[in-house]
């Protein structure tokens, strides 16, 4: 019998990735107003408190069912949540995880998501079995595209109508980081 999964707490330069908790419900409900957020993930699109509060049980579930690790990405001094990071596990046995993150609106431009991926990143890859990081980005998302190249990842190639967006099929750039690689604040 494994051991049960356990979500730490990892500290980056600029936040904090825990556990979600009911106080975290501001920046799920800053997330829920938001055009893609919704769209990309769980969060209730214009959600009242009850589907907010359902976003962060969802969350804290994940770990138990073996689906991934969910952290609420909360700034380092203020432990305020500010975002979302995810650890997706369905492909673990193939030696691969998948990576998602967002940050509300009010606070993006600050390079809390890139920490956040950053940090996420370097823990996951210490993971037994894990061989290799994969994140999806569409082409557009310019933004999110530098934050996981500031995150140590980079762009392998464009997946034509990868995945449904909306109720509509989009292309996403795949992105990864092996663990073999150079760590992005030794490269040069």
């Amino acid at each position: 019998m494994s051991a049960p999964l356990v979500l730490p707490t990892l500290l980056g330069a600029q936040v904090r990735l825990r556990g979600f908790t009911a106080a975290d419900l501001p920046a799920v409900r800053e997330a829920s107003t938001d055009p893609l957020i919704p769209l990309i993930g769980s969060v209730p699109a214009h959600g009242d408190d009850d589907a907010c509060l359902a976003f962060v049980a969802r969350q804290r579930e994940r770990l138990t069912t073996g689906a991934g690790y969910a952290f609420a990405v909360a700034d380092l001094e203020t432990d305020v949540a500010v975002g979302h990071a995810y650890l997706g596990l369905r492909d673990l046995d193939h030696g691969r995880v998948s990576l998602g993150y967002w940050v509300v609106a009010s606070r993006r431009g600050r390079g809390l998501a890139r920490d956040a991926l950053r940090t996420l990143a370097g823990w996951a890859l210490t993971l037994p079995g894990v061989a290799r990081l994969e994140l999806y980005v569409e082409p557009w998302n310019v933004a999110s595209a530098r934050t996981a190249l500031g995150a140590g990842f980079e762009r392998e190639g464009l997946l034509r109508s990868w995945q449904a967006v909306g109720g509509e099929r989009r292309d996403m750039e795949m992105y990864s980081r092996l663990r073999d690689s150079t760590p992005p604040e030794r490269r040069g």
